[in-house]
């Protein structure tokens, strides 16, 4: 899945859009990149001389994983809907992760509830974690949100 497509299933834009292709999508899983180039904005402050990706944006790319994965297999009408967390557990930062890096980004579905979801995620660079978590999550409609 190419971007103009992850486009019509979030609503993320420039600079927050996070996930660049999606690799394999399948009903419970999927594995997505997002290439980290020194042109990021986040690297003006975070930090001068010394790149590193705020690990709050790795939680976040792996979310936007999870909710393309919720959107593309879980839900009829994804335009009229919103993926929003409700809870983080079990995250740790193993890695950091540099300018020329490719985040490979795997999201797997734990439980689903009516419009509630778990999720077991990870992100790794070169086959090293940097990032690994359990969240929640909840679909709802865009005028609620």
């Amino acid at each position: 899945m190419k971007i103009e497509e992850i486009k019509k299933l979030l609503p993320h834009r420039y600079p927050f859009l996070l996930v660049d292709r999606v690799l394999v999508i399948e009903e419970g899983s999927i594995k997505a990149l997002k290439n980290v180039t020194a042109n990021e904005e986040f690297f003006n402050g975070h930090f001068p001389g010394a790149p590193i990706m705020p690990g709050v944006l790795q939680v976040e790319a792996l979310a936007q994983t999870g909710a393309i994965m919720m959107m593309k297999t879980q839900v009829d009408n994804p335009e009229d809907y919103l993926m929003v967390f409700t809870g983080i557990n079990n995250c740790k930062f193993r890695k950091q992760v540099v300018p020329g890096d490719q985040l490979i980004l795997e999201v797997e579905m734990g439980s689903i509830r009516r419009n509630f979801a778990t999720m077991k995620a990870k992100a790794t660079v070169d086959g090293e974690v940097t990032c690994e978590l359990e969240a929640s999550a909840a679909i709802v409609p865009k005028e609620k949100a």
